[in-house]
């Protein structure tokens, strides 16, 4: 049997389907891919292991998932023992944007202060930050947050982050007012996925001005919705803070009337000291 199938078949298991098994996958891999393997894996035994829908495991599937439930399930514990010297003292997940932009002088105060300090950072979408952070996979997100957190988990308001479109710097458009000046926007909108929020909050703005815009293209990140926009594709949803649109080829329109989205630092229960601290520099004036 081939161990990479085991593992993918441990996920579907222990999360109740693929769907939600790929969303609580600790790597980038796409449901059809999973539901591929799986498929191989029930080829390969000459069995089926699970109904897809309603879902639901066979005989064989739940003496397969008995043996490779504790294997699976401890590797994090081994993971941590054998690796105890080098291991890093804090996981932070956040957006790639965030990632890049936000964290690194914040990175650098805590080294001033914690020249020790070791640390293990990871990229996500909003859904799959918010999953990792309850599955105790991150330590800390910092993510965008719509109301409240959900139960047990804990948040701290760190920044406001304004919207922008982005239109070909050759475009007629000056000024966002422009783009539905007419009430019907003809461009094609390159935007992040539906389940982000700053997609999101844009719809919602929208909406409030009676403008029917969806999206034609949804982006993984928001370098990649820059070069669409370069290469003439259409407009694109952005946010209007300094570094994260870079090209001479497109130009920012600030979207001052739509509500920005709010960034959070987001933690699970009490606190330990590490994520205190990490709190207290996010929050200091200047982080």
């Amino acid at each position: 049997m081939n161990i990479h199938h085991l593992e993918l078949f441990y996920y579907v298991a222990r999360h109740g389907g693929i769907s939600r098994a790929v969303r609580h996958i600790p790597y980038g891999i796409q449901q059809p891919a999973v539901s591929g393997q799986m498929l191989a894996l029930e080829d390969d035994l000459g069995v089926r292991l699970f109904e897809r829908s309603p879902f639901r495991l066979h005989p064989a599937g739940e003496q397969l998932y008995a043996f490779v439930q504790p294997f699976f399930e401890n590797l994090g514990a081994v993971e941590a023992r054998l690796r105890a010297p080098a291991a890093p003292q804090i996981r932070i997940g956040a957006s790639e944007v965030t990632l890049r932009e936000y964290l690194p002088p914040l990175i650098q105060r805590l080294r001033r202060k914690h020249p020790q300090l070791r640390l293990s950072l990871q990229s996500g979408f909003t859904p799959q930050l918010l999953a990792w952070l309850q599955d105790r996979q991150i330590d800390l997100a910092i993510m965008p947050l719509e109301g409240r957190p959900p139960a047990r988990v804990s948040s701290l308001r760190l920044l406001r982050v304004p919207l922008a479109l982005l239109v070909p710097r050759n475009s007629r458009h000056h000024a966002a007012a422009d783009v539905w000046s007419r009430g019907r926007v003809e461009e094609p909108l390159v935007t992040l996925p539906a389940s982000e929020p700053i997609a999101r909050r844009f719809q919602q703005g929208l909406r409030r001005r009676k403008i029917d815009w969806p999206p034609a293209i949804e982006a993984s990140s928001l370098e990649l919705i820059t070069q669409y926009v370069a290469n003439g594709e259409g407009l694109g949803l952005t946010v209007n803070l300094p570094g994260v649109v870079r090209g001479a080829r497109v130009r920012v329109l600030p979207l001052a009337d739509f509500e920005p989205v709010v960034v959070a630092a987001l933690w699970h229960g009490r606190p330990a000291p590490l994520i205190r601290m990490v709190l207290e520099e996010a929050a200091a004036p200047g982080g």
